[in-house]
């Protein structure tokens, strides 16, 4: 039984270092890109437009609202 708990102590700290290894890939390539003025101007808005999509799907799925095609 000692074991298992150590098993499952052992995925939260790899949840951890997996998504903080991820964020850090996709974050250091866009870093080197804001040094342009348009390519910065062009992130924000993708970052926007993405945090809203996402609101609006979770918001559809959460209401379980459907929408007519």
């Amino acid at each position: 039984m000692r074991d298992f708990l150590i098993n499952v102590t052992r995925y939260p700290r790899y949840l951890v270092a997996f998504s903080l290894g991820v964020l850090n890939s996709v974050v250091e390539p866009l870093a080197r890109l804001r040094s342009n003025p348009v390519t910065a101007v062009a992130l924000v808005g993708a970052l926007l437009s993405g945090l809203l999509s996402l609101a609006l799907v979770l918001r559809a799925m959460v209401s379980g609202a459907v929408v007519a095609p």
